[in-house]
């Protein structure tokens, strides 16, 4: 590993907006809003406001598949926030999440209407509002949870870490790379444990354990994340693929992936969801948007 021009941190950090980087233009050392912009307001109890990144997709899954089970309460408004134009800085965004990052909800049942952000917090409001994805029991539960707040904890790695150095980053840095890399394939082994003793992360159950994690593990263990899956040999995670396969089959993970999406194949976007007529079905029972 080369060590030549090596970085000598300053002996006080200042922000440089020239940095360079995808997301130069919109990462900065402060929080409230950039500029006043309300938020739309949709006619179903909750309102989204996302895009479909993977915790961002956490979400719409999650929806879907309560629509799915018949919850007719669960019907939402899904709206595009574009974090590259800086949305998530607009004072109605902020207002819902201070924290600028999607997904945000809010819960229009309640009164006054609940705020809701952080995706792991959304999905398991959600859970226990509706009873579902779940289990009462504690133990079950528990096992659940643990697996929960295990991916809120590690995706970061992922995302931030491996993610960032390995396709966003403006310079190829090796160390950094490598350090990331190694920390993406030892949580896949984490998983891949875990998944050759049980069907799903929680147990035998399909809970918000795998709705959270699948939008990040499944989907690099698919190929679709950070076009890394050779270069991190995602397909020798024997237990993980099956996982990833079994959930990517579920419709109502096929429509969740769909929402707020903006990027990929067009017949796999729809920007935004207000009814669930905003999906149209094929002659081969492939979900297609409405155009």
């Amino acid at each position: 590993m080369s060590s030549d021009n090596a970085y000598v941190p300053p002996r006080v950090w200042k922000w440089e907006r020239a940095s360079g980087g995808q997301f130069a233009s919109i990462n900065r050392p402060v929080a409230g809003p950039t500029h006043d912009q309300a938020l739309p307001v949709g006619e179903h109890p909750f309102q989204l406001y996302s895009l479909a990144t993977p915790n961002g997709v956490k979400v719409t899954v999650m929806f879907e598949e309560l629509l799915a089970l018949g919850h007719r309460q669960a019907e939402y408004d899904a709206w595009l926030i574009r974090i590259a134009e800086g949305e998530q800085f607009g004072s109605g965004f902020v207002a819902v999440n201070p924290n600028s990052k999607i997904p945000a909800l809010m819960d229009h049942s309640t009164s006054p209407p609940t705020r809701v952000f952080e995706s792991g917090a959304i999905l398991l409001y959600l859970a226990e509002k509706f009873g579902e994805f779940l289990p009462r029991d504690p133990a079950g539960r528990t096992e659940a949870l643990n697996w929960l707040f295990w991916q809120m904890g590690s995706a970061p790695y992922l995302g931030g870490g491996f993610g960032h150095f390995y396709a966003y980053a403006p310079t190829k840095i090796e160390y950094a790379i490598d350090r990331f890399a190694m920390e993406a394939k030892r949580q896949l082994d984490v998983l891949d444990r875990r998944l050759a003793e049980s069907r799903y992360l929680g147990g035998e159950a399909y809970t918000i354990a795998d709705i959270a994690n699948w939008p990040w593990y499944g989907q690099l263990a698919l190929g679709r994340l950070y076009e890394a899956g050779e270069f991190l040999q995602v397909e020798t995670y024997e237990h993980v693929q099956r996982w990833a396969r079994e959930i990517d089959a579920r419709p109502a993970v096929t429509r969740g992936r769909m929402v707020n999406r903006t990027f990929g194949e067009p017949e796999e976007q729809l920007h935004e969801r207000h009814a669930a007529s905003d999906f149209d079905t094929d002659t081969q029972d492939k979900l297609v948007p409405r155009r």
